[in-house]
Formats: C-alpha cells, sequence, structure tokens
C-alpha cells in the first residue's frame, strides 16, 4: 500500500418524504413532486430512489453499503446506514451490478465498519426526502445534510456540514454484488478538480467509467490511499484509489461537488462537465432538472380520487423514463460492443435494455410518451448489430451481458415500424433482425430453426440455464414479428418463412397434458412433467405461467387448448389454483393463483378474458392487481421493477388498456383507475378515454363510444390514439356486461 498526502499544490491531469401539492395535477401542479423515488426500495422491487434526469446517464444514489439481493439497487429501505453515494445503478434487476465513483462526506473522525460495510453513518428515513430528480438525507453520525441532483450525464451534490474537520471521501474501490473492480486511476488536475476512471466487470464485463469532478471550494489537504488489485493467482491486474478530501468546515457552511461522466474517455467526462455542470447553483440544477420531469410526466395528464392514487401513477410513469439510458456524450462519442469509439451522429445512443421484460408494455408506451427517443434507440440497435453482428438481448454501459433469453429487439423495432415512427433505416433494421435470428450457433437457433423446438437436452454454451421451452416461444413470437415487418415491406417469401417459424409454438404443446412441454432431442415429452413445478426449462416460470406465451395468434391457443369452454376453465384456474405445498421461487411474487404478477411471462394473461367474452374478469383482475400490488408505500411493487415493465404495465392498465401482443397496434381495455386521461401526442394531438361513473364498485364497462359513436370491440387501435380519438367508458357495478 502506498499513502500520499497533498496539500495545496496542484498536480496536472488532461419514513417517507414526497412533497406533492393538494392542488390538482391537471391544474399545473408540480409532477415532480409526485413522485415518491421510494416506491420499490422494499421488498422485492429493487429500485433506488436517488436522482436522474430522464433516461440520464447518471443515476446519483446512497449505498447501504452491503451487499445482497435485496440491496442490487445500491439501497434497501429497512436498512440503517449509508456507505457512500455512487453515480450509476440499475433500476429493479435480477442482478447487481455499477455502483461507480462513490463519494461520501464524514466529520473526522469518521466511522469504520469491517468489511463489506466499511465507512458509514447511520441514517432516519425521518430526514429523508425523495422526488423525481432530488434526493435528501441526513447524516446521523456526522450531522451533514447530504443533497442530490443530476443532469443527463453529471451529478451534483451539496453537504451541509454542522462545522469542524470534515473531509469527503471519493472510493473508486469499492465494489459490490457481481461488481469486481479490476483498474482505477485518480489524477489532481487543480485545487478543485479531480478526474480519472474506474474499469470493473460483473454482469456486463469490461465495463469503462471515466469522470471528472469539481468541488466549489479548495480542499485544504488530500490523502490518496492506493493499493495493487490481486488476482487469486498473485497477479497484480491494477491499482485501486480511495481519496479523502479534507476541509475545515464553518457551521452551516456549504460544499457542492459536481462529477460529470462518460463511457469514452476523461476528456468525455470533461467535455459532458462543461456542457452540463459547468456551476454550483445546486438549487438551479434542482430547478432544471425537474423542469425536464415536469415536461416528461406531462404528457399524460390523469383525473385521480386520492393523492396516493396520483402518486402512484406518477411515481409509475417516472419509473419508465429512467431506463434506458444514454450513452453517448454531449459530442456524439460512445464506447460501442466491440470497445471501439463510435460517434452517433444527430442522434443519441442508449443502453440499458432489460428486453426480456420491456417488450411487453415499457417500449409501447415509449412510442407515445417519448417517439424521438425511441427513434435513438433503434438506431442504437442498428449500431450495436453492426459492431457487435447481432442486437442486443439484455446489454448496459455498452457491453452485452447475455441475459435473459429471445431476440426481443425486434418486437421493439417492429413497433416502431408499423407505427411510422423515426427516420431509422428501416431495410438495416430488418437484416439486424433476420440475422439474429439466424445465428445458427447462438443459444439454440439452429436447433430451433432444424427441429422446430429446443431439446431440453441438449447443452448450451450460451444459456447455462436451458429455458429450453421459454427459448423456443418466444422465438416463435419474435419471428412472428419480424414477418410483420418483412410482409409490410412487400418481401413475400421472408414473410411467409417467419410466419412458419412463428408457429412453432404448436411443436411444445401437448394435448395430453394440456400444457406447453419440454421435449428431448428425440421429440420425446419431458416425463413426469408437473406443471406446477419451477423447472430448468422454463424461464423464471413453470408451465402454467408460460402456457399462454402466444400472444401473436390467442385464436389459435384457445383451439390448441380445446376451444372456448376449456380455453375459459384453463384461465380461471390459473387465477384460483394453488397446490397444497407450495415453495415458491423469488421471482414468484404477486401471486393470484399460479398467476405471478411480479415477473413478466404472464403480464398479459389478465387480458386474455376480453379474447372469450369475458371482459369482466379483466376488470376484476387489473383491478385487484393495481390496487393491492402497487401503492404508495416504500414496498409498493410486488416484483423486480425491471428497467419499467412493472411499472408500464400499471400506467396503461390505470388509464384503462393494455397491449397483449406489443406489435399489434390494439390494446385491449380493462377498468380504469383513472377517471379521466389525456395523452399529449408528439403530433399535437390529445386521445382521451373517460370513465364515466367510475368508482371502486362500479368497475365494469357497460358500454363504449368512439368519437361520439357506440363501439363494439374489445380493444382500442394505435390509429385512434394517434388521431386525438376521445374514448368514452360507461361503468357499472354490474358483472356480465358486454359490450363487443
Amino acid at each position: 500500500m502506498k499513502t500520499t498526502i497533498y496539500t495545496l499544490g496542484v498536480l496536472c491531469c488532461s419514513v417517507i418524504t414526497v412533497a406533492c401539492s393538494d392542488k390538482d395535477v391537471n391544474m399545473g401542479a408540480d409532477y415532480s413532486s409526485m413522485v415518491n423515488t421510494l416506491i420499490g426500495t422494499d421488498f422485492t422491487g429493487n429500485t433506488y430512489p436517488g436522482a436522474q434526469a430522464p433516461f440520464g446517464m447518471v443515476q446519483l444514489s446512497p449505498d447501504n453499503g452491503l451487499p445482497g439481493w435485496d440491496r442490487i439497487a445500491g439501497y434497501f429501505y429497512p436498512d440503517s446506514t449509508i456507505a457512500g453515494f455512487s453515480h450509476t445503478h440499475l433500476s429493479g434487476t435480477g442482478a447487481g451490478d455499477l455502483y461507480d465513483i462513490s463519494f461520501m462526506p464524514v466529520m473526522l473522525p469518521y466511522k469504520e465498519a469491517e468489511a463489506p460495510l466499511g465507512i458509514y453513518s447511520k441514517f432516519s428515513h425521518d430526514e429523508e426526502e425523495a422526488s423525481a430528480g432530488y434526493y435528501r438525507v441526513k447524516l446521523k453520525d456526522y450531522d451533514i445534510d447530504v443533497e442530490l441532483t443530476a443532469t443527463e450525464r453529471a451529478g451534483v451534490q451539496r453537504y451541509t456540514f454542522p462545522g469542524g474537520d470534515g473531509a469527503v471521501l471519493l472510493n473508486l474501490r469499492k465494489a459490490m454484488n457481481w461488481d469486481k473492480t479490476l483498474d482505477t486511476r485518480l489524477e489532481i488536475v487543480d485545487s478543485v478538480t479531480v478526474c480519472g476512471y474506474r474499469y470493473s466487470t460483473g454482469w456486463a464485463r469490461d465495463q469503462r467509467t471515466y469522470f471528472y469532478a469539481k468541488f466549489s471550494r479548495p480542499w485544504d489537504a488530500v490523502t490518496i490511499d492506493s493499493k495493487p488489485i490481486i488476482e487469486e493467482n498473485g497477479d497484480s491486474i491494477g491499482e485501486s484509489v480511495i481519496a479523502q478530501f479534507n476541509f475545515a468546515t464553518q457551521p452551516g457552511e456549504q460544499i457542492v461537488v459536481t462529477t460529470a461522466l462518460s463511457g469514452v474517455d476523461v476528456s468525455g467526462a470533461e467535455l459532458n462537465h462543461k456542457a452540463e455542470a459547468s456551476h454550483f447553483d445546486f438549487d438551479k440544477y434542482v430547478a432544471n432538472v425537474k423542469a425536464q420531469w415536469n415536461k416528461q410526466l406531462g404528457v399524460i395528464n390523469v383525473d385521480y380520487d386520492s393523492n396516493d392514487d396520483g402518486v402512484v401513477f406518477y411515481t409509475a410513469l417516472y419509473h419508465t423514463m429512467i431506463a434506458p439510458t444514454i450513452f453517448s456524450d454531449v459530442d456524439g462519442k460512445y464506447r460501442g460492443p466491440d470497445n471501439k469509439i463510435h460517434v452517433a451522429d444527430g442522434w443519441t445512443d442508449y443502453s440499458t435494455f432489460s428486453l426480456w421484460d420491456t417488450f411487453r408494455a415499457a417500449h409501447p408506451l415509449l412510442t407515445y410518451t417519448q417517439p424521438e427517443r425511441v427513434n435513438d434507440m433503434i438506431k442504437s440497435f442498428i449500431a450495436f448489430y453492426e459492431q457487435n453482428g447481432r442486437l442486443p438481448v439484455w446489454n448496459f454501459q455498452g457491453v452485452e451481458t447475455d441475459m435473459m433469453i429471445g431476440y426481443h429487439a425486434v418486437p421493439v423495432i417492429v413497433d416502431a415500424y408499423l407505427k411510422g415512427i423515426g427516420d431509422f433505416d428501416v431495410r438495416k433494421a430488418l437484416e439486424a433482425c433476420v440475422a439474429s435470428a439466424n445465428l445458427d450457433e447462438y443459444r439454440g437457433i439452429g436447433e430451433y430453426k432444424k427441429n422446430g423446438f429446443i431439446a431440453y437436452d441438449v447443452t448450451d454454451p450460451y444459456n447455462s440455464d436451458n429455458w429450453s421451452l421459454s427459448r423456443t416461444l418466444e422465438y416463435a413470437y419474435d419471428d412472428y414479428c419480424i414477418a410483420k415487418m418483412a410482409e409490410k415491406l412487400g418481401d413475400k417469401p421472408l414473410a411467409d418463412e417467419f410466419y412458419a417459424r412463428s408457429r412453432n409454438y404448436r411443436n411444445v404443446f401437448n394435448p395430453a397434458t394440456g400444457f406447453m412441454q419440454p421435449r428431448n432431442s428425440n421429440g420425446e415429452w419431458q416425463p413426469a412433467f408437473n406443471p406446477d413445478e419451477y423447472t430448468e426449462h422454463i424461464c423464471e416460470s413453470n408451465g402454467w405461467q408460460y402456457l399462454w406465451s402466444v400472444q401473436q395468434d390467442i385464436p389459435a391457443l384457445i383451439e390448441l387448448v380445446g376451444g372456448t369452454e376449456k380455453f375459459s376453465n384453463k384461465l380461471d384456474s390459473m387465477f384460483t389454483y394453488t397446490p397444497a405445498e407450495s415453495d415458491l421461487p423469488i421471482f414468484s411474487t404477486g401471486m393470484i393463483g399460479q398467476y405471478a404478477h411480479g415477473n413478466e411471462p404472464g403480464h398479459h394473461v389478465i387480458y386474455l378474458y376480453n379474447k372469450i367474452g369475458k371482459p369482466w374478469k379483466t376488470a376484476e383482475y387489473a383491478v385487484k392487481v393495481m390496487r393491492e400490488f402497487y401503492f404508495n408505500a416504500p414496498d409498493g411493487l410486488c416484483g423486480n421493477e425491471d428497467c419499467g415493465q412493472m411499472s408500464a404495465w400499471y400506467v396503461f392498465s390505470a388509464m384503462g388498456f393494455y397491449p397483449i401482443d406489443a406489435v399489434s397496434g390494439e390494446y385491449e381495455l380493462g377498468s380504469p383507475l383513472m377517471k379521466q386521461t389525456r395523452i399529449n401526442l408528439a403530433n399535437g394531438k390529445v386521445f382521451t378515454i373517460t370513465a364515466h361513473n367510475l368508482s371502486r364498485e362500479n368497475i365494469y364497462i357497460k358500454s363504449v363510444k368512439v368519437d361520439g359513436q357506440p363501439y363494439k370491440k374489445s380493444f382500442i387501435t394505435h390509429d385512434m390514439i394517434e388521431s386525438g380519438s376521445s374514448v368514452e367508458l360507461e361503468m357499472t357495478s354490474e358483472q356480465g356486461h358486454v359490450w363487443y
């Protein structure tokens, strides 16, 4: 270990508190203050409460300092310690990574516990605030108030000291959960400026985070603790650094720290800093980011009965707008999956795509709330394909993780194309979709193409979890999406090929059991199959939950199951059957019978009742989920947020409709929680859906009008929304009404 002490000399280098207004949000109240970023920080939500601009590169948030499943987002509400405020976090994922560039203000001497906690402070939720773009907490052991806010590419911290000998620690060494530090560097630019990097690996390999930070006043002294990082074999792979910046402070003195990030290099971080963090007026940063959030959240206006309903809705909408994340610098440069520097010319590169989750509803929602960003996201997909040979599966920090299954960038591309969004290269996008679907050596695709299913007894180096049944079903859906795009582009042979592939779901339906069932390489059904069991052949689910994964062809699924009556009975059983002994895995939460709302594969299932003429059951279960599994408290999410999908389900359902098939342009009507919803579209039009006589008892749709005329379908369409139609629902407390 080496310790270096510098004075002012210069080295060179290139309880929940939510401020909610009583005023109706539709009358111009502060949307950002309706967001409670503590929702999801308890139970299994795995969200972080800190500050972020919409889709921002920086997610500046407190870390409790301990590893574990509950702390994957860095923060777990039941904890009582804070050990730093780091600049990168993942929202509601099932894997822990990032936590880059961590600062911690202290008074000397500071408190330090044994690893892994290290230097820390106690805190209380009574002295904590959290809303969109702003976070505040008091570090009890030091009597220091910490406030956080952010720009797109920079984090801004304000520390209010009690007076006395204080310090700010910059920890580039610490790693938690799946994350591992590979190398760090810290350089002193001048008496208020530092820069450097942190290289790490974990869920995403070879992550590179560069930073450029300024303090609002010179430090009195700085101590840099550097030590080598030693591998198990004894090799030294890099250096790890912790810096301590000492300040003699007056009572009430405030120090502001501005830190910009880049995935390119230190010069990129410095450029981002000059563009977005050039001053130390913390309140101005807060006002700016809240204005950004008010603009984004104000795309949807809702009328609600209780303040809690408003908070839950706008927090859910907020959660759909923090990922994917901006990854290119202000000059357009970004690091690609090939580890080369590229330039996004006239567009913004995005990363953090949890596509197995978000293709279902989060991305369809963005086509209405963020169409310009959707265009850039698809350009990001195309660039990723050109640099990596295939579309992303689950990438962040510009790096592929190969987590989860399917090639679900495809439905995101196809949905945008069919809706006429953007100016991306459509032919290149289709090429990327087809190429990704034809990688024969990747995750059983060649076997799937040859045999029409993936066998459970064939090993796959790309997918140690197997998940053979789920992969078959999800490939079939993605193939259907490719076929739709090819068909609209006039490529009939390609469309026919992929429509044929999209029917491969039939190859894993066993009429003898009435379920989708794994098969081996000889085509034999898995013996002793039990649809209740969670096995390695089905992705984070069981046979009940994956039976319905034929979003592209529900009429055919009804036929396979045995017709409308048998399908209806099976669907009823999905929500009523609970095994006598049930040892559920960690991802099976929000349970209603076999329905698991806390995980994504079944998110469309409630709306299938519409397809068999029983929409009142859709209404009942949709309202049950919204009322029981989403609420204004830290444990107000029943499962991993998964980068916006859990919240997108709520946003759609609370408005009164939801897409069974993400690329169909059709949205099944359910039961709204909001008396009226207005979507302010990018084309200047306003789509309105009004629920007359809505109450906690009147949850069933009796009749529907569109633009004043009686309407006789179970769904509304994209064209209705985009044209600014007015949909009126007459609500009743009586079951059994079928308006279509």
